[in-house]
């Protein structure tokens, strides 16, 4: 490397370190080193042989059973984003096929007060609880249901259109975990049944060995025993 750079009288320091620097790449380079990764390498989304296995479930708009207008709209679209990226679903709509479909409900919307003097109020929290239950389609019965809950704390201010506003924000904030909640909550129980029905197909009749169905006993008299 000595012969490869000529200190100059003169240039600045900043000037010696890009030439190095030059240098020394090139020199790595023509010594065959070489940076590579192995494999496919991530793929966004999963595998398509993973979104072909996922089930289908269709979000109807949730309910709203409190005085909070409007939340309803931005609830259901929560869910349905979360359950399309973090669950492994396939979220579907009207007129699609659909394993699964789920309901859910706003059931209340609490505001305490968190933090506040003499003077007013300095910090609120808002307190969602939403309730949820998944129909199986195929069967035409509930195989699940699930009540959450989630928190969003915001600043108070003397401006009473900008409170409105921060709360609004809350609120949106604690639909989105609970979103999140339900979906995790859900793959969850998901993956619990796929284990356990394997194990339910191949469990043999009690009473019978390997699987053989029991028969009937019959008395000396050759008719079924009581």
């Amino acid at each position: 490397m000595k012969g490869l750079i000529r200190i100059r009288p003169g240039l600045p320091g900043a000037l010696y370190f890009l030439l190095f620097t030059f240098y020394f790449l090139l020199f790595t380079a023509a010594c065959g080193y070489q940076f590579r990764v192995e494999g496919a390498g991530p793929t966004i989304g999963g595998s398509s042989a993973a979104t072909a296995q996922a089930y289908r479930i269709k979000i109807a708009d949730f309910e709203n059973f409190t005085l909070e207008p409007n939340i309803e709209l931005r609830y259901t679209t929560y869910a349905r984003r979360e359950f399309s990226q973090a669950s492994g679903a396939r979220v579907v709509y009207d007129g699609e096929a659909a394993d699964f479909i789920l309901k859910g409900k706003i059931n209340s919307v609490a505001l305490p007060t968190i933090n506040f003097s003499l003077q007013g109020t300095f910090e609120g929290r808002v307190t969602v609880n939403v309730s949820a239950d998944v129909e199986d389609v195929r069967i035409g019965k509930k195989i699940w249901a699930q009540s959450v809950a989630a928190s969003s704390e915001f600043f108070m201010t003397d401006d009473l259109q900008l409170n409105r506003v921060l709360q609004t924000r809350a609120i949106e904030q604690a639909g989105r975990l609970v979103a999140a909640d339900l979906a995790m909550r859900f793959q969850n129980f998901m993956d619990l049944r796929s284990r356990s029905a394997p194990a339910q197909t191949q469990a043999p009749a009690a009473g019978a060995p390997n699987g053989t169905p029991p028969t009937d006993k019959s008395d000396s008299g050759g008719m079924p025993a009581k």
